[in-house]
């Protein structure tokens, strides 16, 4: 696959990537060092980390509508900047945090400015890409994160060779400058007039009262629930209920991450309205289903290179099925949201990432490990049930334009 077909096209579409690749590169060292150095560098109990990022990233999903609301009022471009800013601060907070305080202050405002800039940057996307591209666009985006997340990953894997201060330090720089790059990158991107005010008798956060919109929501959060099964429960599963080699846990991840960077794209592009959209999520929950089936095949392996294989296809079928549901979600998330308020729309139904990260854990580690094969099965059919709703729930919220391209 050439370097032209993983980019996206020159202007604001690679500006965007470009944001994107910085500072996911920074969150990805982030991501693997994070953990330890609050731990071993900060010398906080690994309770109160815990009990931290649970707080920080439930504020960062409320946060999210109110600051997708600012950005289209006062301009997605100078609020994306802004939050970008504010995120290397908190970053940069993180390296003089020495307290329980102070790790929660900073780590607070690191998921507030993450979740509201995820939010800004989607109204950003909204106003200067055509709503036919938007979709094509996410997925080179979706791609840029994974490489740059594996390209932290790796920086961070050296951090933890090393195991020193200044190894951890020099990671969360990494991530400061991630952010102050994105912020550079966006900068330079076109401005986009704020939205007029809405009227008097009109709410201020209307998503807050569309339920419909809240239904779908809702109904891909539960499909998002497809994330913490590679990074928490399947290395719980391969351990506790196979006879596959550890090291197949890295093996799968690799598969997931190489796939998404150089397939995403190519799966998105069929996926051009809401009626495509709806099937690529229907078909994606066939193929999580498809999955979940193949990972409870697992332990029934009989050596450990037949479990590996098993454990191969399925991670195969899961990536499949993510990145159909990746694209179809998209194209639901804004073309069901009012143009004059993108922002707080996406900033909405970005909460339900963060809701499926916060209760995923909790949610499918008894489900699965003690449940074994029927709690493999009841988590696929969770996933095929939310999917196939997901066609008549975005129907109720836009029946004319479903109408005009066929059956979702």
């Amino acid at each position: 696959m050439t370097l032209a077909r993983l980019t996206p096209p020159a202007g604001p579409p690679r500006l965007l990537a470009l944001a994107q690749l910085a500072n996911s590169v920074g969150d990805g060292a982030y991501l693997v060092c994070s953990a330890l150095y609050f731990t071993r560098i900060v010398g906080l109990p690994p309770e109160q980390v815990g009990l931290g990022l649970t707080v920080a990233w439930g504020l960062g999903s409320v946060a999210g509508v109110p600051l997708g609301h600012l950005a289209d009022r006062r301009g997605p471009r100078a609020t994306a900047v802004v939050l970008a800013l504010t995120t290397a601060a908190s970053v940069a907070g993180l390296l003089a945090a020495r307290s329980f305080a102070a790790f929660l202050l900073a780590v607070c405002a690191y998921a507030v400015g993450q979740c509201g800039l995820a939010a800004a940057r989607q109204a950003l996307l909204a106003a200067l890409v055509r709503p036919e591209e938007r979709t094509g666009l996410l997925a080179y985006l979706q791609s840029t994160l994974n490489a740059g997340l594996g390209a932290g990953a790796a920086l961070g894997g050296l951090a933890l060779h090393a195991g020193t201060r200044t190894a951890y330090l020099a990671v969360l720089a990494v991530d400061v400058a991630g952010f102050l790059v994105c912020a550079a990158v966006l900068s330079r991107l076109p401005a986009v007039p704020p939205r007029p005010p809405v009227a008097a008798a009109e709410p201020a956060f209307a998503v807050l009262r569309d339920r419909r919109y809240a239904l779908v929501t809702a109904l891909n959060a539960i499909l998002l629930l497809r994330m913490p099964l590679l990074s928490l429960v399947v290395p719980l599963w391969v351990v506790e209920h196979t006879s596959a080699p550890g090291w197949i846990v890295a093996a799968l991840l690799l598969l997931n991450t190489a796939a998404v960077t150089l397939c995403q794209v190519r799966a998105a592009r069929a996926v051009t309205g809401l009626p495509s959209a709806c099937r690529a999520v229907r078909r994606s929950g066939v193929l999580l289903l498809a999955s979940c089936a193949v990972f409870a095949l697992s332990a029934y392996g009989g050596s450990a290179a037949v479990a590996a294989g098993v454990l191969l296809a399925a991670a195969a079928l899961q990536v499949a099925g993510e990145m159909l549901q990746s694209a179809g979600s998209w194209q639901i998330a804004f073309d069901l949201a009012p143009p004059d308020r993108q922002g707080q729309y996406q900033g909405f139904f970005g909460a339900g990432t963060a809701a499926a990260r916060t209760f995923g854990p909790a949610l499918l580690t008894p489900l699965v490990l003690s449940g074994g094969t029927a709690g493999w099965l009841v988590l696929g059919a969770l996933f095929l049930a939310a999917a196939h709703t997901m066609g008549p729930a975005t129907r109720l919220t836009r029946p004319r334009a479903l109408a005009t391209d066929g059956r979702p």
